[in-house]
């Protein structure tokens, strides 16, 4: 633990106690230090060797943290981060990197000023089902791909009491799931033609977005991006057709679910999908027969194993702030879009 990278947490809401927190105990190498919030029971009654402090200012200046994550509300993510590299430490952001292109810019900027290693915690890159869909477009299984679908409905009819769901700055669900399903698109298929978006608020009550139906045009490929509040048949979550055969995958990467009951990463079968999408390849005869699907395991532990190796070794960050900032500009267009009710072609 002497040669551990010390990392200062800030924040312990959902982000920080589900996600980062557990991921960060569970990475050889990387030793949670301090903890940024007004929760310390909470933080004590799990992490009783985390020092917690009240102030980030406070984590800032302590010699000995070499990384801060940053998981706060979505309005603080760039001002925390920009603090952070100013007092020369490595920095992660929780998703989305910022409020828009000018803050990201200024973040990736202050990184290279600074010479600190910066990430975005794009987590979702290794969802079971994403390796899956990967590995099958890797493997040419497919074909030229023609449309994807990708959706993360939920069934939340009632309104819930928390700053995601409010009007405000970053709020809505745009800016909470719109930044993983971007991501994973640029990430296949790198930056679209165009982005044509519908933003909604439908849920009785609701002040934030809670529905998406976002469309990235590419020469041939249409990718539509979707998420709704009001699905109780919310089983989708990809459906791919190329030129060479289908894949149709319903349920979600379980990683998320493990953590929130308090599995340990990294345990026996972590990661590992009950439900593997199902590959259905076309012959050249119209004829269209099921085959073995990919089915790996998810694993969250690389995000931060990449930290670690980016921060210590010189290897590149797991998620660049560049493929973080071309997220945003995808999320700024479609805000643009959705204001102006029409198709914004994208730079």
């Amino acid at each position: 633990m002497a040669n551990d990278l010390h990392v200062a947490l800030i924040g312990y809401g959902l982000a920080g106690s589900v996600f980062h927190a557990p991921l960060l105990a569970a990475t050889p190498g990387l030793h949670l230090h301090t903890v940024v919030s007004r929760q310390a029971d909470k933080v004590a009654a799990t992490y009783p060797q985390a020092r917690v402090l009240a102030d980030p200012a406070q984590a800032f200046a302590d010699p000995a943290i070499d990384l801060v994550v940053v998981a706060t509300p979505n309005d603080s993510h760039a001002p925390l981060a920009l603090a952070a590299l100013a007092a020369g430490k490595h920095v992660v952001v929780d998703k989305p990197f910022a409020l828009n292109v000018a803050q990201a810019q200024a973040v990736r900027d202050a990184a290279a000023r600074t010479g600190r290693v910066l990430g975005v915690f794009h987590n979702r890159r290794w969802d079971a089902d994403f390796l899956a869909l990967r590995a099958l477009l890797d493997d040419g299984a497919l074909g030229e791909v023609a449309e994807l679908h990708s959706h993360f409905d939920r069934f939340r009819p009632q309104v819930p009491d928390r700053w995601r769901d409010r009007e405000g700055p970053g709020s809505g669900l745009w800016y909470d799931l719109g930044p993983h399903l971007v991501d994973q698109v640029l990430q296949l298929f790198g930056p679209p033609l165009a982005v044509a978006a519908d933003l909604a608020r439908q849920r009785s009550g609701a002040s934030a977005t809670d529905y998406f139906h976002v469309q990235l045009r590419y020469p041939r490929l249409r990718a539509v991006l979707h998420a709704g509040a009001l699905v109780p048949g919310h089983g989708l979550r990809f459906a791919v057709h190329g030129t060479g055969g289908s894949w149709i995958k319903h349920g979600l990467d379980p990683q998320e679910d493990a953590l929130r009951a308090g599995a340990v990463p990294g345990a026996a079968g972590w990661g590992r999908d009950p439900r593997p999408g199902t590959l259905l390849r076309a012959g050249d005869d119209g004829s269209v027969q099921e085959a073995p699907s990919p089915a790996p395991a998810g694993d969250y532990l690389a995000f931060y194993a990449g930290m670690r190796d980016a921060i210590l070794r010189g290897a590149p960050p797991p998620v660049t702030a560049d493929e973080a900032l071309q997220v945003m500009r995808v999320i700024e267009a479609g805000l643009l879009s959705d204001a102006q009710r029409r198709e914004i072609p994208f730079p």
